[in-house]
């Protein structure tokens, strides 16, 4: 339990600082004055993707690349904003437009893994739940396993992500679409973005291995 006030505390950190670093440099413009669907749409063109929209979607921070539709999906302050972070934020999920282009390898074995995970995700506490109540160490297993699914996937999803700011980092600078000395303003928004996907499995991963000391004395118990 202690471990797991740990990780979601160490998330919560992770979580303001990407608020923090966001917002910063959402006032910080770039010698383009591209706005962030703008360079989306260069960069995409400029690699013969004229098939992948660029969308403008609703939330905050709630952009993604969506492979089955072939779109780069923006939110609004993403979408029309001129700033290093606006830029930085468009080209991290073309750069998982390339991945899935040139079919890089871990971004394909995550795709591999959602039908795992999905099953992982929303049977994994069921499982281990009635695993507790009608003390089966079988059950318990059983859901451990599944949540373990869905753990893999997040630890899979963590150098598709990392790889993907590389990406947009490498185009921004080598395409001017910022200079230099903007660079590492760049850097620190898709560091923290990237950061936020090591917190949220930090968090799984804890929240998993606090059922396995459950599971080894329950089948103590049953010995």
């Amino acid at each position: 339990m202690h471990g797991n006030l740990k990780a979601g505390c160490f998330n919560h950190i992770i979580q303001l600082y990407l608020r923090k670093t966001y917002s910063k440099y959402l006032r910080v413009g770039t010698s383009s004055s591209l706005t962030g669907a703008q360079a989306a749409r260069k960069v995409l063109d400029e690699n013969g993707l004229y098939n992948v929209t660029v969308e403008e979607v609703r939330g905050h921070l709630s952009d993604h690349y969506d492979p089955r539709a072939k779109a780069v999906r923006l939110s609004s302050d993403n979408y029309h904003g001129t700033s290093i972070a606006s830029i930085s934020v468009a080209l991290h999920e073309v750069g998982h437009n390339l991945q899935d282009r040139y079919n890089y390898a871990p971004l394909r074995f995550r795709h591999a893994l959602v039908p795992v995970a999905n099953i992982g995700s929303n049977f994994s506490f069921i499982l281990i739940f009635l695993g507790v109540i009608l003390s089966s160490a079988n059950l318990l297993l059983l859901g451990i396993v599944a949540m373990a699914a869905a753990v893999l996937f997040q630890v899979v999803t963590l150098p598709v992500e990392f790889n993907a700011s590389s990406r947009a980092l490498d185009i921004m600078v080598g395409s001017g679409l910022i200079r230099n000395d903007k660079e590492h303003g760049a850097r620190k928004v898709l560091n923290a973005a990237a950061l936020t996907y090591v917190a949220a499995t930090v968090v799984a991963l804890a929240e998993l291995l606090r059922f396995v000391p459950m599971f080894t004395g329950m089948q103590n118990d049953e010995d």
